[in-house]
């Protein structure tokens, strides 16, 4: 079974990103790199990016990871940030710690393509 279809399918996936982006536009050292940003659009992105990468139907068209980010100056610690509100997430919407770890295990490399920023810098 697929972690999309593990986790509830598309009704899961809309919760956690709508969930996902309150927690980050709470958190003072991400907000910022949302300032100015439509934010519907940026979920519909997300929802559409998550779903496939977790196994969904859906197919993500949307810019690459590198291009998506470039020029915001992303760092490590802003990284980590954005996976902890991830899986604080999920968690809070029942998903299994193994289901968790198989999303982490899918993202992780993504790290390469969206840190961009010194590290240490926020």
């Amino acid at each position: 079974m697929s972690i999309f279809a593990a986790i509830g399918g598309a009704p899961a996936v809309q919760a956690a990103v709508d969930d996902f982006y309150v927690r980050v536009l709470a958190d003072p050292t991400l907000a910022p790199l949302f300032e100015g940003v439509e934010l519907t659009r940026l979920k519909t992105h997300q929802r559409a990016f998550i779903a496939a990468a977790i196994g969904g139907p859906q197919l993500y068209a949307g810019r690459d990871m590198a291009a998506a980010h470039a020029g915001l100056r992303i760092s490590d610690v802003q990284f980590d940030a954005v996976v902890g509100h991830l899986v604080d997430t999920l968690a809070g919407l029942g998903v299994p710690d193994e289901t968790i770890a198989r999303i982490g295990d899918t993202l992780a490399p993504l790290r390469g393509d969206i840190v961009t920023a010194a590290s240490g810098a926020v």
